[in-house]
């Protein structure tokens, strides 16, 4: 009766959520006595951890504090593809209840396994992060994540079902069908992939469906790509619901690492099951809260598969100052870019967050763009392909020559490069129904 009447539409309080708000103190003793847990049980049976440990002369029992996580070796994606398929399980198989793997563009995919723990921890940080956003009881939800071996539908879809939503299990594609569910089904939370999310926008407006005045949805967590702030004030802007950011990696369990609560100032880290830090890039050297560097994760309560200092490639900061909604979890900022999106073009690093922020930056732009590198006489150069309004194309040569200026102008501003701007129809650059693919680079195909 309690649980029914807590989850109700009209309740107030979440008892999975108590574990948002407990004391720091508390919460750094669980985070220390799961540690020394997590890194004996990977010393013991996972060979590569040990073989590693053993190399810097570190035992489990060297774990005193939370601290001495900087004593023990990272690990990285390539980890998972060397030992390729279950080289870094820690339980044999007769314990794994599910298995799990990337949609990687090369090689071998990445493998990871859930036992029937990890299966309910996976659920329940699902379960904290869609309470945080405001999800409850009573919503429709069209889960448009991935379903199959992409973490990202099933991972919501049992969250959503614990929290007794009602879950529509509609993956990605068939946009014009997604609209009609919206609509017939008064669907009134989304999850989804913000650039799916951007393309099934344009989908309702030609068929003119008002996001505002025809559809019940109120918000939607996103994710599995990175995407920046001028992204949700699009998103926002255009069908006036509430974006969420949702952060997860399958590396580490998927979607329910971390999410935004009301405030959405970055996701809160569920630190009661994983440990983070952000270490510099370069020299692997811890940094100080606020300080932007790489995010690092270590499983506190991963059974099937413990990651023990995993190197994400996000590149974030942890920020300082409380919450103003109480929970003593700490907030990452919003992911905006990946070390290893980042390209370099004559010598200088940019990452394809920078182009899109100084795209949006007028509202002649739609958020739909694609960054082409090529080689011309030995030197390299950039074509941004940047898609603008209807009426835009409408206007005279002399004024889209100026919004090519001044998109131009932007690019430069952010990054100190030069780019040439190409403005493209509505539509006319390619869409995708998972994670948006926004550089193209053709250096080695030229002179």
């Amino acid at each position: 009766m309690i649980h029914n009447l807590w989850n109700d539409a009209n309740g107030t309080f979440f008892p999975e959520s108590a574990l948002d708000f407990m004391p720091v103190g508390n919460l750094r003793e669980v985070q220390l006595q799961r540690l020394k847990a997590v890194t004996a049980l990977a010393y013991e049976r996972v060979p590569l951890f040990r073989q590693r440990m053993d190399e810097k002369g570190v035992k489990p029992s060297d774990i005193h504090t939370l601290a001495d996580v900087r004593l023990l070796p990272f690990s990285t994606k390539s980890d998972l593809r060397d030992t390729y398929p279950y080289g870094l399980f820690a339980v044999p198989m007769s314990e794994v209840v599910r298995l799990h793997a990337s949609s990687g563009t090369t090689g071998k995919p990445i493998v990871v396994g859930y036992t029937e723990q990890d299966m309910e921890v996976w659920k329940q940080v699902i379960k904290r992060s869609l309470y945080a956003a405001g999800f409850t009881r009573g919503d429709i939800v069209s889960n448009m994540y991935g379903y199959g071996l992409f973490t990202g539908g099933l991972g919501l879809h049992a969250g959503l079902e614990a929290i007794g939503a009602t879950v529509i299990p509609i993956s990605g594609g068939n946009s014009e069908r997604q609209i009609m569910v919206m609509k017939d089904f008064g669907v009134t939370g989304i999850c989804a992939t913000p650039s799916y999310f951007i393309h099934l926008i344009e989908v309702a407006q030609k068929m003119g469906i008002d996001f505002k005045r025809d559809l019940k949805v109120k918000r939607g967590v996103f994710g599995a790509e990175p995407w920046t702030n001028q992204m949700r004030e699009y998103i926002e802007n255009a069908t006036g619901i509430q974006a969420f950011d949702i952060y997860g990696l399958s590396e580490i369990i998927g979607p329910g690492v971390g999410n935004e609560c009301q405030c959405r100032q970055g996701p809160h880290i569920f630190e009661d099951h994983f440990l983070v830090e952000i270490v510099d890039p370069q020299t692997l050297e811890p940094l100080p809260d606020g300080q932007e560097g790489e995010l690092v994760f270590t499983t506190l309560s991963k059974q099937a598969m413990p990651a023990i200092r995993y190197r994400t490639r996000d590149i974030t900061a942890l920020e300082t100052e409380p919450c103003a909604c109480g929970r003593t979890l700490r907030r990452i900022r919003r992911i905006s870019r990946r070390s290893d999106d980042m390209f370099i073009l004559r010598g200088v690093n940019v990452f394809p967050s920078q182009i899109e922020t100084a795209l949006l930056k007028t509202e002649a732009s739609l958020p739909h763009y694609l960054i082409v590198l090529t080689r011309r006489s030995g030197l390299d150069q950039m074509e941004v392909r940047v898609e603008v309004t209807a009426e835009m194309l409408r206007d005279r040569v002399g004024e889209m020559d100026q919004l090519q200026k001044r998109f131009a102008r932007n690019i430069e501003q952010i990054t100190g490069l030069h780019a040439e701007v190409t403005l493209s129809q509505p539509g006319s650059l390619p869409r995708s129904e998972g994670k948006a693919k926004r550089l193209l680079d053709q250096r080695n195909l030229g002179a």
